[in-house]
């Protein structure tokens, strides 16, 4: 495909757009990334400005693209109203393959992503939904970054259930496969990596190859909401949020170990443990 249509990736700013754009640029691959709208454009030829909210974006965005990395909106609890019109100009314009980045969490009868995924197990010729568990990079660049490194805490309400976390590498190493195999893979990808953590066992880790003395302080649904209210999220997606967690805490529903970055990739994915000694900087005392 390195001398064919282009692949657009949206959120091509997110922990797996950067990521995938990086491997496509290693492997040859032509692409283009998406910018919001006041972010300045560096690279015409591998950068536009697209939004969700605004379809004046979405032809532009899609000229020469034969497939298509779909992110959708942050914090939007009913993303289908603004990406089914794009994936509907996408098939008008030839693009033939879609890769949906979900969420472990959600299965296609699910809410928010749930809708996005039937969409295109219905409506498109080639399609993936990769289901990935929670991000390592969510202690490194996400939001317990910052209570570690100002509080020394992870918060949440999950309690001691336990999550698959996993990779952006690993994950975006699937979605890279799913874009730029011959055969499409038409179906989803439970992304996890080789463990099953709670957030007790995570602090452990970090305190080990940090130094620090981060604890887990484990919270009510009620809190973990205005938290999430206070940080600029609306409601219902706050509280959907929050439902996520009560759902690990109450149901396992993330203490899940899968195959599929071995099986897909070829490669072992990452452990928290290497990822953490690989980071420990961004933890250790100034």
């Amino acid at each position: 495909m390195t001398d064919q249509r282009k692949i657009l990736i949206t959120g091509g700013k997110g922990k797996t757009g950067t990521r995938i754009a990086k491997r496509l640029d290693q492997l040859g691959y032509s692409y283009t990334t998406t910018l919001r709208s006041l972010q300045p454009i560096k690279d015409p030829m591998k950068e536009v400005h697209f939004d969700w909210y605004d379809n004046a974006t979405f032809l532009p965005a899609l000229q020469n693209v034969e497939r298509v990395y779909l992110v959708a909106p942050v914090g939007d609890p009913e993303p289908v109203k603004v990406m089914q019109p794009f994936i509907e100009t996408a098939l008008e314009q030839g693009v033939q393959r879609f890769v949906l980045l979900s969420s472990a969490s959600i299965p296609e009868e699910g809410p928010v992503f749930g809708p996005v995924h039937k969409l295109l197990k219905k409506a498109t010729p080639e399609w993936t939904v990769l289901r990935p568990s929670y991000f390592m990079q969510n202690f490194t660049e996400g939001q317990h970054a910052m209570t570690i490194s100002q509080q020394d805490l992870i918060i949440s309400a999950a309690g001691q259930g336990k999550i698959g976390f996993v990779a952006a590498e690993d994950i975006a190493e699937v979605a890279l496969r799913a874009l730029i195999d011959d055969e499409a893979h038409n179906t989803e990808h439970i992304i996890t990596g080789p463990e099953s953590l709670s957030y007790d066992d995570v602090s452990r880790i970090i305190n080990g190859v940090s130094g620090k003395n981060v604890v887990h302080k484990s919270i009510s649904d009620d809190e973990l909401t205005r938290n999430w209210l206070t940080a600029g999220i609306g409601k219902d997606y706050a509280e959907f949020m929050t439902d996520l967690e009560r759902r690990i805490r109450e149901e396992g529903t993330e203490d899940l170990v899968t195959d599929t970055v071995k099986n897909v990739s070829g490669k072992d994915p990452v452990s928290f443990f290497q990822f953490a000694n690989k980071h420990a900087g961004v933890w250790k005392p100034a």
